[in-house]
Parts: structure tokens; C-alpha cells; sequence
């Protein structure tokens, strides 16, 4: 990624992401001026005028081979590399001011109403919000200021959309729902689908009403192609933070904690609570009615099957604590070695005894009684 009116000096870099300067000296420059930076890129692909970061400890060896002029790394970094070295608190995130620094200039949208957008009676619009082609809004609906609603979304009846959130194309937003402050969804998103709810009677499923609505609080942010279903009755709960990511689904009744992560393909069972700050990491799959406490990491592919405590990780299907997970690995993996010294075991035996199949030789015991 390069745009060479914002080049930038090592220094002016330096300056930018408050780093300090471990090469001051370095004989392989003049001074740390002459060389400047046009781009950002990672450590196999950087070029000799492009910045790159170590965020990760196994990206090391990338990183000491790496072609880049200039490298983030952690304060207490002791290793050799290619790159001049720039010390920072935090490479990622130090390195994400430089990508917003060199990224193309941000997708600017004009407040106003395509013609070809169709809005129903009653509709509020706040200062300044944009309205895309072929957007619709239903009657009743309130829009905050700022925001914008992409092309083909749909926003039902009476449904209401805070300040300065952005609506990808084709989101849908169900009737009634609420949406807060600095919200993002992003395309595919679906707020307000019917939950999962049937009951059987005589051998069919019965449709049950779906009448609640979904909320969601201040700087949420949620991927594309996830859903959230509205609740049976009350509200369907997303917290002020929760970042969401693509392909997730969330069903009727569930509440989510404040800053939570949900990571792609988990999915959550009907009226499960999730407490503050829980991460549930890739393809996490939680059935219904329990509660997970503040804190929880549950690992990639675990089923959660009951109610978790509270500031532990968790792994496994069903999950247990991650101590527990391990130790039940560890002891799988060496499975076979039992299996193996079992039928030694067995082979040792059926050579020192009688085969267990075999009957016994009947005899009668001994009588001075003559038998009549």
C-alpha cells in the first residue's frame, strides 16, 4: 500500500507512533532522515521503502528476512533483523495508525435522499443522513443524525436507528428494533428474523409468535451474513461494544455483555446469557437457557453444554476448563500405547493359563454310599 504524498521521514514515523529509535548509530545509515517510508505492508511482502510490524512472536523469522526499510517491534525486543527497528508499546495497534496514515482517503457520503430510495409516512431523518438507492424505510421509522443507510437495506416499521451508525448494502433492520449510537452492520446483516420457536402438537410443528424485538446498544459492530433473531416476547440484546464477526448467529431471547468478542460461525441457542467481556472464538456452538459469566474465553469449535463460571477459559466439546481439556488430550493421544500393552497384557496371560473357553472336566465326588 503506497501514496507517495505521505511519505515520512523515519523520524516523522517515529514521531507519529511514538516509538524510540534503538539504530541511532547504525553505520548502515548517514542519518535516520535519509531513508523514507511510502507505504505499509506486511513482513514477507514489505519493500525496502514500506514500514512493517511484529505483533506476533511467530512472525519473527519473517521479520529477520524481511525486505521492509523499517520495522514496529515490542519495547523489550532483543532480536536481529533486517528492518530498522522502531520500539512501541503496542506494534498492532501503533501499526494500524500507520495503515489509516497511508490508506486511500476515506469514502465520503453526501447527506441526502437518492431518488430512487422510498420512504414511508412518518419517517424522521436527523441532520445529515444519507439515504443510498433503492434503500427503504417503512412508516414511523427515526434515523439519528449522521447515519448512513447503503443501498437495497431495508429498515421496517417503526424501527429506530441511532447517531452516526452505518448500514452496509443490503441490511435488513426488522420492524420495531432498536439500533443505538455508532453502530456498524455490515452487509447481510439480518436484525429482527423470527426466532427458532415451534411446539408439536399431534406430530406437527406450530408455528409460536415471535413478538419481541432485538436491541442493540452504542458501538456495536456486527459482520456480514450474521443474524439476530427478535425475541419470543421482551427483547433480544446486544450490549454497548460487542464486536460480532461474519456468519454468526444469535437466537431469540439471547443477551449479550458489554464488550464482548463472537467470532465467525459461533452460534448461541435461544435465551442464553452472556455476560461482560466474553469471547467465544471461531465455530463456538452454546445451547439454551444457561448463562456464561464475565470473562470467559471458550477456544475454537467447543460446544458449551452447561453454565460456565466466571474468568476461566474453556475448551472442549462439551467445554471443561482448559487444564481439564488438555489432560484429557494428553491422555487420548497416548490411547494407543494402552491399547497396544493391553493385548500384550492378554496374549502374556492366554499363554500361562487355560483358555477361559474351554469347560471344565466333571468328577463326582467321592461317596462310601451305595446309590440306590
Amino acid at each position: 500500500m503506497s501514496q507517495t504524498s505521505s511519505k515520512l521521514s523515519l523520524s516523522q514515523l517515529a514521531a507519529l507512533v511514538g516509538g524510540q529509535f534503538p539504530f541511532v548509530g547504525d553505520l548502515r545509515l548517514s542519518g535516520p532522515r535519509e531513508l523514507f517510508i511510502s507505504g505499509v505492508a506486511g513482513a514477507s511482502e514489505a519493500g525496502p521503502t514500506d514500514v512493517t510490524f511484529l505483533g506476533n512472536a511467530k512472525y519473527l523469522p519473517a521479520l529477520q528476512h524481511s525486505k521492509a526499510g523499517a520495522a514496529l517491534v515490542p519495547l523489550d525486543f532483543d532480536e536481529t533483523a533486517s528492518p530498522l527497528l522502531i520500539r512501541v508499546g503496542n506494534p498492532s495497534l501503533e501499526f494500524a495508525k500507520l495503515v489509516a496514515h497511508f490508506a486511500p482517503k476515506p469514502i465520503e457520503w453526501a447527506p441526502g435522499i437518492h431518488p430512487t430510495a422510498v420512504l414511508g409516512n412518518g419517517v424522521i431523518l436527523g441532520e445529515n443522513v444519507s439515504v443510498q438507492p433503492y434503500a427503504v424505510l417503512e412508516p414511523d421509522v427515526c434515523v439519528g443524525a449522521g447515519t448512513v443507510i447503503g443501498s437495497h437495506s431495508y429498515v421496517g416499521h417503526g424501527a429506530r436507528l441511532g447517531a452516526h451508525c452505518f448500514l452496509h448494502p443490503r441490511v435488513v433492520v426488522g420492524e420495531r428494533c432498536l439500533v443505538g449510537d455508532r453502530v456498524i452492520l455490515h452487509s447481510g446483516v439480518v436484525l429482527g428474523s423470527d426466532g427458532f420457536g415451534f411446539e408439536n402438537v399431534e406430530g406437527r410443528h406450530v408455528k409460536i409468535a415471535q413478538v419481541g424485538i432485538v436491541q442493540v446498544d452504542d458501538d456495536v459492530e456486527i459482520g456480514a451474513n450474521t443474524t439476530v433473531d427478535r425475541a419470543r416476547f421482551g427483547r433480544t440484546w446486544i450490549q454497548e461494544g460487542t464486536k460480532i464477526d461474519n456468519l454468526v448467529q444469535i437466537a431469540h431471547n439471547v443477551i449479550v455483555g458489554r464488550h464482548s468478542l463472537l467470532v465467525a460461525q459461533a452460534g448461541i441457542s435461544g435465551s442464553t446469557k452472556l455476560g461482560d467481556r466474553v469471547t467465544l472464538a471461531g465455530q463456538v456452538g452454546v445451547v439454551g437457557h444457561i448463562e456464561i459469566g464475565s470473562n470467559v474465553v471458550v477456544g475454537a469449535q467447543s460446544g458449551v453444554s452447561k453454565s460456565l463460571e466466571p474468568s476461566a477459559l474453556y475448551m472442549g466439546t462439551p467445554a471443561v476448563p482448559a487444564a481439564e481439556y488438555r489432560e484429557q488430550v494428553a491422555y487420548l493421544r497416548r490411547l494407543h500405547k494402552l491399547v497396544d500393552r493391553v493385548s500384550k497384557l492378554e496374549q502374556a496371560l492366554q499363554s500361562r493359563l487355560p483358555s477361559l473357553d474351554q469347560p471344565k472336566s466333571a468328577s463326582c465326588p467321592a461317596s462310601s454310599e451305595p446309590v440306590e
